[in-house]
C-alpha cells in the first residue's frame, strides 16, 4: 500500500520522463539565443514545452506536470522577454527557489514540516503523525532536504545571474535540477515509511483495540441488572 502511494508520487511529479523534459526547453533555450538571438530562443523554448504537453495528451500519461512545466516556461520566457537579456530567464525559478526554501525551512521551525502535512494527506493520516515525536523527527529531515536543495539552487543560481554568465546558469539549472530533486525524493521515501510503521498499529495494537471494541459492545448487549 505505502510502495503504491509512492509510486503514484513519483508518477504526478511526471516520472523520470517527466524530469527528463523538463531540462529540454533549457537545452534548446541558450544555444538558439547563442547563434540565432533571444527573441528566437523564447519561441523555440515555447515551441518544445507546447510539445512535450501535446506528447503526453498523446501517451495519456500525467500532464500536470506537463502543464506546470509550459506555464513555468510561459513565465520565464516573458521575464526575458521583458528584460530583453537571456538571464531573464532563470530569474523565475532563482526566486521560487527562495521562497520554496524559505517556506520548507519556516514549516520545520514551527513544527509543521511540510511533507508531514502532504503525506498525512495523501495516506488518509490527517495530524495523527504528530502524536509520534519519531514520525516528527522524520518528516523534519525529509523537509530540510528539499530545503536544502531549494537552498542551494537559490545561492548558485543567483551568484550566476549576477555575474552574468547565462551559460553556466543553465548548466547549474539542470545539474541541480532532476538529479538534487531525486536525492531529495529518496530521502522523503525513507522518512514516510519510518514514520508510517510509528503511526500505524501493529498486530499486536489492534488486536487489542479489537478486544476493547468487543468488550465495550457486549458491555452494551447485558441487560440492566435490578
Amino acid at each position: 500500500m505505502i510502495e503504491t502511494k509512492q509510486q503514484s508520487i513519483i508518477e504526478q511529479l511526471g516520472g523520470i520522463g517527466g524530469l527528463v523534459y523538463s531540462t529540454l526547453p533549457i537545452l534548446v533555450f541558450v544555444p538558439v539565443n547563442a547563434v540565432w538571438g533571444l527573441f528566437p530562443a523564447i519561441w523555440a523554448a515555447l515551441g518544445v514545452a507546447t510539445a512535450i504537453l501535446v506528447w503526453r495528451l498523446i501517451q495519456r500519461t500525467p500532464i500536470q506536470p506537463a502543464v506546470s512545466g509550459f506555464f513555468g516556461v510561459g513565465i520565464s520566457a516573458f521575464i526575458a522577454y521583458r528584460t530583453g537579456d537571456a538571464k531573464g530567464y532563470f530569474l523565475f525559478g532563482i526566486v521560487t527557489s527562495l521562497a520554496y526554501g524559505a517556506v520548507f525551512l519556516g514549516s520545520i521551525l514551527v513544527r509543521w514540516p511540510i511533507v508531514g502535512i502532504v503525506w498525512g494527506f495523501l495516506n488518509g493520516h490527517g495530524n495523527l503523525w504528530r502524536r509520534h515525536p519519531g514520525a516528527v523527527r522524520a518528516y523534519d529531515v525529509a523537509t530540510a532536504a528539499w530545503a536544502l536543495v531549494f537552498g542551494a539552487r537559490y545561492l548558485v543560481q543567483s551568484q550566476l545571474y549576477d555575474a552574468d554568465q547565462t551559460g553556466w546558469l543553465a548548466v547549474a539549472r539542470i545539474a541541480m535540477g532532476w538529479p538534487l530533486a531525486g536525492a531529495a525524493l529518496l530521502v522523503t521515501i525513507w522518512a514516510v515509511r519510518r514514520a508510517d510503521r510509528l503511526v500505524e498499529p501493529g498486530p499486536r495494537e489492534e488486536a487489542l483495540v479489537s478486544a476493547d471494541d468487543s468488550e465495550e459492545v457486549d458491555s452494551r448487549d447485558e441487560p440492566p441488572r435490578s
